[in-house]
């Protein structure tokens, strides 16, 4: 079978890859420990089920607007304002199936073959390979644990150029847990004042599993909020991943360029999860609080138990529910079985095959040298996860 071209410029998502192959295991009878994750493992809150099932009741079953029903752009909207101080209308206003639908909307309306995109690494894994599909130039930006996995002004500065078209970043971000400051973003936006052509897309999907204080959108600074397109979702907040909802802002043209090109993959979100979606954005965020109370009492103690494995480097995330640690002193070592460890790669393998927990390779996320481990999992889990982490990594040698 001969099958397209397009195929061989992406691949597979590394943590869709290591879920499939944990399952696969745990099919074998073998008990795989799970730290892989990259959604919560709290059920969706009852009253938004409780919506769900009232919008069945009353019909809510037939096709809606490409771009969501219009009291969800408008519930979406007030989330904006109440949240982030930003005034939307439901015109800068698009539902999808998923944040991941969003982003992709966004590049495909903006980058053309030979344009420039910037992300700074680690990025989340789709990201460069949606950039990759539109024809795009992906101009990754490394960072380190020691720099919380930031990127810095001067470092943003020499990467831009006349070829650059589209900025990508998330904060909270997915995989390292950094949040950007209101002074660090400050600092971003008077470089990105230098160049008024670049976008910006600001992926903030984490946005309230945060444990150090306030989030800080870019799209709040003077002269950003034009150009920059906010993605969110309903995923993380109230533990809905499997009900598909995001939703992003932009000016006008760009949101209806977005609706245009959705209109042609998928259409609207399901519209059951649309109305679910009105109540679990105006209902408050008190479940999500006590989500984020119990993550908080998790990463403390990854992090703790993190201490205890040698020959890694890691730091305390601010937000989401990953710990990003620097891996490459186990690069060279060799397990029981005299396998070497060449990357994290390697490593991520041998702790699946021999240790049955699953991670997520760095390099899926454009940081080879580091590997992603979740905290959404209980206590007890994560107790015996990294225990078998610690004992596999002291078995090398």
């Amino acid at each position: 079978m001969k099958l397209s071209s397009l195929l061989s410029k992406f691949e597979e998502p590394e943590t869709l890859k290591m879920a499939k192959l944990g399952r696969a295991l745990r099919a074998e009878g073998i008990a795989i420990t799970d730290l892989s994750l990259g959604e919560p493992d709290f059920d969706t809150p009852v009253h938004i089920k409780d919506a769900a099932k009232q919008a069945i009741d009353d019909n809510y079953s037939h096709y809606t607007p490409v771009g969501g029903y219009l009291d969800l752009k408008e519930a979406i909207c007030r989330k904006f304002k109440r949240e982030n101080g930003l005034d939307y209308l439901p015109e800068n206003i698009v539902a999808s199936t998923g944040a991941k639908q969003c982003i992709a909307n966004v590049v495909l309306a903006l980058v053309d073959a030979g344009d420039e995109v910037i992300i700074p690494a680690p990025f989340w894994v789709t990201y460069s390979e949606i950039v990759k599909l539109a024809g795009g130039t992906v101009i990754s930006l490394p960072t380190t644990a020691a720099s919380e996995f930031k990127i810095t002004a001067d470092e943003l500065r020499q990467a831009l150029n006349e070829k650059t078209k589209l900025f990508m970043f998330s904060s909270p971000c997915n995989p390292s847990g950094a949040l950007y400051s209101e002074e660090e973003l400050g600092a971003l936006v008077e470089v990105f004042n230098e160049f008024p052509n670049v976008w910006i897309m600001s992926d903030e999907i984490y946005e309230h599993i945060n444990y150090v204080g306030k989030h800080h959108t870019i799209a709040s600074f003077p002269a950003m909020k034009e150009r920059t397109v906010v993605i969110n979702g309903l995923s993380k907040s109230f533990a809905m991943t499997g009900w598909r909802l995001g939703y992003m802002a932009a000016c006008t043209e760009l949101a209806k360029a977005c609706e245009k090109i959705q209109g042609q993959f998928t259409s609207a979100p399901n519209s059951i999860t649309q109305r679910a979606a009105i109540t679990a954005l105006d209902a408050g965020l008190e479940v999500t609080k006590e989500m984020v109370a119990a993550f908080k009492i998790r990463r403390d103690k990854i992090i703790s138990l993190l201490g205890e494995v040698p020959n890694i480097k890691f730091n305390t995330p601010a937000s989401a529910f990953y710990v990003f640690p620097e891996v490459s002193g186990l690069f060279g070592k060799q397990s029981p079985s005299g396998e070497v460890i060449e990357d994290a790669s390697d490593l991520c393998m041998y702790l699946l095959n021999v240790a049955h927990v699953s991670t997520v390779s760095g390099s899926a996320f454009g940081l080879p040298q580091c590997i992603r481990i979740s905290f959404a999992n209980s206590l007890e889990n994560i107790e015996i996860g990294m225990k078998k982490i610690k004992d596999a990594v002291q078995a090398l040698t």
